[in-house]
C-alpha cells in the first residue's frame, strides 16, 4: 500500500510543503465549524475579514455579458495577450484616468485577475537557491497582501521586509532599506524587484507622489524593476486623494510594471480580469512566459468588460460605490470611536480599517480569536499579513450598514472596548 505522506513530500517541493491554507480561507472553514454554535446564542457570524465587494456588478455589464454569450466565435480559445478590444479599451481608460499613454500592442497583457499576475511575474523572474544568501531577492511591503509572501516563498527566492510602519507614515526609505540588507549579509546584486502596493492592502493607506518618484529614482538608480499593485487604485473618498498610476511620474516606464483588476471597482471578483502594463520589454517578456501557461480569459467577459470599463455607467457605478464605502467607514469609524479605539487618521482610500488590538491582549490572534468565539465577528490579525503587523487587526467594511451597526452592539455588548481590563 502507497504511503501518501511520503508520497506527497516526494512529489512536491518543500516549499509547498511548508505552505499553510491562505489565511482568508482558514478564516472561513474555522467560521463555518463555529456558526451552528454562535447562532444558537444569537451571535450569527459577520465577517469582516474578506476584501471583496458584496454589490451585485453593475446591470449594464451584466446585460453585455448576455449579448457576448450569442456571438459567434466566442466560446473558443481567446489569447494569453488578450483581445484586441479589451487592450484598446484598456489603453483609452489608461489615457482618460491618469492621462498616460500605453501602447495596447506593447504595453499592455491582459490577466485572469492581478493575483495570478503577480504570482507569475515573480516565478518568472527568479531561480530557487537553496543557500538563503544566494536566493533572488523581492523587497516586499510588510505588512502586505498576504498573497505576497506565499508568491516569493514558492518561487524559491527570498523575500526582505520593507517595514511600513506609523514612524515611517507608511513610506519607508529605500535607501534605508537597502543599507539595512547589505549589513544583513545579503548581495544588493541579487535584488529582482520593489514590491509596493498604493492605495495599501491591509493599511487602507497611500503614498504621497513625492515618495512614489524616490521608489522610481530608487529603482532607476539600482537597476531593479519596480513592481506596482493598484488593484484599489479605484476606491477612493475624497478627489483630492484621488490614487495615482505610477506611470504619472518621471522615467517610471523605464523601470516599472503595474498591475491592475476589475474585481473591486466593479464587483466581479469571479470573473478573474486584470491586466500588466508598463515597461514593454518586461511586458512582452513575461507574456512569453504566460503563452505557455494559459489560453487567456474568456472572450465574452472581455468584450462586456471592454464595454464597460469607458461608459458613462461604469464610472456612475464606482462613484456610487464610493460613496457607498464613505457612508460605511463613517459608520464603523464613529462605532469604534464609542468604543475607545484611536482612530485619528482615517483612509481615504479602500474599504479597510486597520486598528491596534485592545490594551488587554499581548497578541493580535488571541483578541481576534476571541471576537470570534464570544461575539461572532470575524477580523484578520494583523501578522497574517507579515511581522509587522503584529498588534494590529484587520478590518474589512464591506458588509451591509445594518451589519456594520450590529457589530459594534455586540462589541459593546461583550465588552470588547479598546481600554477593557
Amino acid at each position: 500500500m502507497t504511503n501518501t505522506l511520503c508520497l506527497e513530500e516526494k512529489v512536491f517541493n518543500k516549499e509547498i510543503m511548508s505552505l499553510d491554507t491562505y489565511i482568508m480561507f482558514k478564516l472561513k472553514e474555522i467560521t463555518t465549524r463555529l456558526t451552528p454554535e454562535l447562532t444558537a446564542r444569537g451571535r450569527k457570524p459577520i465577517s469582516l475579514s474578506m476584501g471583496a465587494p458584496t454589490a451585485n456588478p453593475p446591470e449594464f455589464v451584466i446585460n453585455k455579458l448576455k449579448d457576448y454569450l450569442a456571438k459567434p466565435g466566442v466560446h473558443t480559445y481567446s489569447t494569453p495577450k488578450g483581445e484586441k478590444p479589451f487592450r484598446d479599451a484598456i489603453s483609452v481608460w489608461m489615457k482618460r484616468r491618469f492621462g498616460v499613454e500605453m501602447d495596447p500592442e506593447k504595453e499592455i497583457f491582459s490577466l485572469i485577475g492581478s493575483k495570478e499576475g503577480i504570482a507569475n511575474l515573480i516565478r518568472f523572474a527568479t531561480t530557487p537557491k537553496e543557500n538563503e544568501f544566494e536566493k533572488d531577492i523581492i523587497l516586499c511591503p510588510d505588512p502586505c497582501y498576504a498573497s505576497y509572501w506565499q508568491f516569493i516563498k514558492c518561487s524559491g527566492a527570498k523575500g526582505y521586509p520593507v517595514p511600513l510602519t506609523p514612524e515611517n507614515n507608511y513610506m519607508p526609505d529605500m535607501d534605508e532599506i537597502l543599507a539595512k540588507l547589505q549589513k544583513d549579509g545579503y548581495d544588493k546584486n541579487k535584488i529582482k524587484m520593489v514590491l509596493i502596493n498604493y492605495p495599501n492592502n491591509p493599511l487602507g493607506v497611500s503614498a504621497t507622489r513625492e515618495y512614489v518618484q524616490s521608489v522610481v529614482d530608487f529603482c532607476r538608480r539600482e537597476n531593479i524593476l519596480l513592481v506596482s499593485d493598484a488593484a484599489y487604485s479605484e476606491l477612493y473618498f475624497d478627489e483630492k486623494e484621488k490614487p495615482f498610476s505610477v506611470f504619472e511620474l518621471e522615467g517610471a516606464k523605464d523601470i516599472a510594471v503595474e498591475f491592475f483588476s476589475f474585481s473591486k471597482p466593479y464587483a466581479v471578483t469571479g470573473w478573474r480580469l486584470g491586466w500588466i502594463c508598463g515597461n514593454e520589454n518586461i511586458v512582452q517578456r513575461f507574456g512569453k512566459g504566460k503563452s505557455t501557461i494559459d489560453n487567456g480569459i474568456f472572450k465574452a467577459l472581455q468584450f462586456a468588460c471592454a464595454d464597460l470599463m469607458n461608459s458613462p455607467e461604469g464610472d456612475k457605478y464606482i462613484e456610487e460605490g464610493n460613496l457607498n464605502y464613505k457612508k460605511k467607514q463613517a459608520i464603523i469609524v464613529k462605532g469604534l470611536k464609542e468604543l475607545g479605539w484611536p482612530i485619528d487618521n482615517i483612509p481615504h482610500t479602500t474599504f479597510y480599517l486597520w486598528l491596534p488590538i485592545p490594551k488587554k491582549y499581548d497578541n493580535a490572534f488571541a483578541f481576534c480569536q476571541d471576537l470570534l468565539e464570544k461575539s461572532g465577528i470575524v477580523v484578520v490579525p494583523g501578522n497574517a499579513f507579515g511581522a509587522h503587523g503584529e498588534g494590529y487587526f484587520r478590518l474589512s467594511f464591506v458588509c451591509s450598514d445594518e451589519e456594520l451597526q450590529e457589530v459594534i452592539d455586540r462589541m459593546k455588548a461583550d465588552n470588547f472596548y479598546y481600554n477593557a481590563q
